[in-house]
């Protein structure tokens, strides 16, 4: 009799206690890439006949904003179709941010994950500055001027175009008129949002509501380039030091009470060894001293031969206000003709890290960088829900925590990724050679606290 009653027990408390399950897949959801956003002022054909408001490049960065809603930013615009290399074939699409609605619920019985979500296009905020910007003249690759035909007296729209850069100052040049904006975060008041830009590399904080820029944070003068221009590759070849081209500040995430920023390099410095290099730095910002602390992140997925298509970080986001969730990845999948093989989010500690500040080069950097430790495999994780490699994304580029979840009757946490898709609505290539949709595409993950021991999410004030 003891010995069922000790059994007995035994199966209630275990019948009451969690069930570990590790980080699984638990919804998936997608928005039409053929139609447009919500700024329909911005509809008129783009230098390249794209429409200016189509909406695309969602998974670009992705933030929890409290309750159901996210904002997600797509990033300088359409320029995967070409007709201007002068300039990148960059076009004269006007920055700007999504609020999302994100309906999380219980899927039915027979549905082959147990939670459905449905993305809601609710606002489209575009981004603007009271002050004027340079916008370049457009005569170099034989187009009319970068300035934005939407721009008024006291509303000077940032755009994608690569020429609206003044060439007579370096890229930390705050007034330039060209954005290329891939990290979002929401402040803690709810009222504003930060977002990393990759041209200069610049942090710049946005009225929510409204869309004008009210601050910038600059970083160390070694991420800058001393000479720009509208070509990449020209840049490249001009400078010794500073972001290598169109791979600045790719991430952004910020401290659960608002007070930090950090942002992650898509690549290491052009003086730490640029494109393939092992190393890149992660930029700690204060928000009220504006001081910045440079930490060393080790890649996995470059620095060799056997991996010639690298394309480095492209998310970050706290965990708590020294330990990072980052988003590392290839470039291949579903959008580029190819089988996505890595695309891996890591946890890394900074309490205690090295300050590398005033180290260069790899070796150095190398020496000291951080520790870190796997937290999920998402080519494996998808995968096993039986989504083949070609048909995985390949720029899974947005990473946000979102509400908990009850699944089992236990609580749960969650991590959304999104993924940008070049604002290409359909793809046609050796694998879909009759063409096939790319949707803007979000994954849902949850997880136990057993997982992530040290979350402490970000609180939003109030939603908006």
């Amino acid at each position: 009799m003891r010995t069922k009653l000790v059994l007995a027990v035994l199966a209630a408390i275990a019948a009451a206690a969690p069930v570990h399950a590790g980080v699984e897949l638990i919804a998936a959801g997608s928005l039409d890439a053929h139609q447009g956003d919500r700024a329909m002022r911005t509809a008129a054909p783009l230098e390249n006949g794209v429409p200016g408001n189509l909406l695309g490049g969602l998974g670009s960065a992705l933030a929890y904003a409290g309750c159901d809603r996210f904002v997600a930013l797509p990033d300088r615009g359409p320029n995967a179709v070409p007709y201007d290399s002068v300039v990148d074939d960059t076009s004269s699409y006007i920055a700007r941010f999504h609020t999302l609605r994100m309906e999380l619920r219980p899927a039915g019985a027979d549905a082959a994950l147990p939670f459905a979500l449905t993305p809601k296009l609710e606002r489209t905020t575009l981004l603007w500055d009271l002050f004027p910007l340079y916008y370049g003249d457009g005569r170099a690759a034989n187009l009319p001027d970068g300035a934005p035909r939407e721009n008024h007296a006291f509303h000077h729209y940032f755009s994608g175009r690569s020429d609206n850069a003044d060439p007579s100052r370096g890229s930390g040049w705050p007034l330039d008129g060209r954005l290329d904006p891939e990290g979002i975060r929401v402040s803690a008041d709810g009222d504003a949002v930060f977002v990393s830009d990759e041209y200069g590399p610049y942090v710049y904080k946005f009225d929510r509501r409204s869309g004008r820029r009210l601050d910038s944070y600059a970083l160390p003068a070694h991420f800058y380039v001393a000479k720009t221009a509208s070509h990449g590759a020209d840049e490249i070849a001009g400078n010794t030091s500073g972001r290598v081209a169109n791979k600045g500040m790719e991430g952004l995430a910020i401290s659960p009470d608002g007070r930090v920023l950090f942002g992650a390099m898509q690549a290491p410095l052009i003086q730490d060894g640029g494109d393939g290099a092992p190393v890149l730095r992660i930029a700690r910002i204060d928000l009220r001293t504006r001081q910045v602390r440079e930490y060393a992140y080790p890649l996995t997925n470059s620095g060799t031969t056997a991996k010639p298509k690298y394309n480095g970080v492209s998310e970050i986001l706290a965990v708590n206000d020294h330990q990072l969730l980052v988003d590392e990845r290839d470039g291949k999948g579903f959008g580029d003709g190819s089988e996505a093989k890595f695309k891996r989010v890591y946890l890394i500690d900074l309490a205690g890290a090295t300050e590398v500040g005033k180290l260069s080069g790899a070796a150095a950097l190398a020496a000291v960088a951080v520790q870190k430790t796997p937290f999920l495999d998402v080519v494996a994780e998808l995968g096993r829900h039986g989504m083949l490699p070609s048909e995985i994304p390949a720029k899974l580029e947005g990473l946000s925590f979102g509400p908990d979840v009850t699944q089992d009757g236990h609580r749960r946490h969650t991590l959304f990724i999104a993924n940008d898709n070049d604002f290409l609505a359909d793809v046609t290539d050796d694998l879909h050679p009759q063409g096939a949709a790319n949707p803007n595409r979000f994954f849902v993950f949850a997880f136990d606290d057993a997982d992530l021991p040290g979350l402490k999410p970000q609180r939003i004030e109030h939603c908006q």
